[in-house]
């Protein structure tokens, strides 16, 4: 298959870094299809809109004629990627990695087109590889060029330990490229270091070298890393009505960033939409991700619930009824709602019921210690602004 759209615009859009434009040029000119690999390490069970950046990319490079090659990282997920972070990670087995790349693939294919995606899984050829093979990797590189990047190196003025097999990890996913022969790999800005070692690896392997492209890293709803923790994040497969009242809840100041990268409204269109109210503004985001993720009949439908409860302040009409989970037995509220599922967990519910995010029955609660036992009449619990529980009598 030939490309579609030959030109350069399509891998340029929205890009922060791009080694190097001329190569693409180079590249395209040859008239096939260019190999773009993408890696995921499946080191959690949840992709979030944050992956939906790259995502998008890769769509819209295999609809412009492409071959997406996605790397399945099961065996450097077991390693564990530092762009990033400032402690050492914990380890992950082969068992709990296979358990996350199922989900991984499921959520990869609300976005691409699977049936033209090239999955290729690195424990093909790390599982195969011997200790003097190992060695001849480790080799390829100094330790004075791996304290180069900024993550040891701020670790190392910060006195936070690292970990040997962490300097695995860049090496690894540099000799992916060389494995699938790739033309192309994009990443987030945090991975440019981890992109140019598989363009140096393909050089030494007589390979022609990648292109490394990335795209700007997002954060959460509320400003910071997107993060369970705290609980800021949208998650791909989040029901429409939580993906979009989630949405609903963005900082203003985030619009000019997600918009481009979530959405493929011209910028001319998004300038429009900027211009006006923004909470019109940002209930046009949440219905084009929504709709992208959903379809148009579930955006609008969660778009009616949100103006339902929040405009019109009415309860949502699904409010899920649970019974008692402590039968004969009191709990304190903090307990309660963890039991529920309605925080993550108990210091989650204690820090709500602070924040004087918690209701009974519309009344605002502010002891999280306060001891319950199960109502005579049904009642509804309220966690922040889109929890809800109806407690039924025992």
């Amino acid at each position: 298959m030939s490309p579609t759209n030959p030109s350069a615009d399509v891998f340029l859009a929205n890009c922060v870094d791009f080694i190097t434009p001329e190569d693409l040029e180079r590249k395209l000119a040859a008239g096939r299809p260019l190999r773009v690999k993408f890696g995921m390490d499946p080191s959690s069970t949840d992709l979030h809109v944050g992956h939906l950046v790259q995502l998008m990319k890769l769509r819209d490079l295999q609809e412009a004629g492409h071959q997406i090659v996605l790397i399945v990282g099961d065996a450097t997920a077991m390693v564990g990627d530092p762009s990033g972070r400032n402690k050492l990670r914990p380890q992950l087995t082969r068992k709990e990695v296979e358990k996350n790349l199922v989900t991984y693939i499921d959520q990869a294919r609300l976005v691409l087109d699977m049936e033209r995606t090239e999955i290729r899984h690195n424990s093909e050829w790390f599982d195969a590889m011997d200790f003097t093979s190992l060695l001849k990797l480790t080799s390829r590189m100094t330790v004075a060029r791996m304290l180069e990047r900024d993550t040891f190196e701020n670790r190392i003025k910060a006195a936070e330990p690292i970990g040997i097999h962490e300097f695995l990890y860049p090496l690894m996913q540099g000799w992916d490229s060389v494995m699938v022969e790739a033309d192309l790999e994009l990443g987030g800005t945090d991975q440019l270091f981890n992109l140019l070692v598989g363009r140096n690896f393909q050089e030494q392997e007589g390979q022609e070298r990648q292109i490394c492209f990335t795209l700007p890293l997002i954060n959460g709803l509320d400003g910071r890393k997107m993060s369970k923790s705290y609980d800021n994040y949208v998650g791909l497969t989040d029901e429409p009505s939580d993906m979009f009242g989630k949405l609903m809840s963005l900082e203003d100041a985030a619009m000019p960033t997600w918009f481009p990268l979530l959405t493929r409204l011209s910028q001319a269109e998004i300038d429009a939409v900027l211009a006006g109210h923004p909470r019109t503004a940002k209930a046009r985001l949440a219905t084009e991700i929504t709709t992208f993720l959903h379809g148009a009949e579930a955006a609008a439908a969660a778009s009616n619930a949100f103006d339902r409860q929040f405009r019109d302040k009415q309860q949502p009409d699904d409010i899920p009824e649970l019974a008692w989970p402590a039968p004969g037995e009191e709990l304190p509220l903090f307990l309660l709602i963890a039991r529920l599922g309605l925080a993550a967990s108990g210091s989650e519910a204690r820090r709500l019921v602070k924040q004087g995010a918690v209701r009974l029955d519309d009344v605002v609660q502010d002891d999280a210690n306060r001891t319950l036992g199960a109502p005579d009449a049904a009642v509804v619990l309220r966690v922040g602004k889109r929890r809800f529980a109806k407690l039924l009598p025992a």
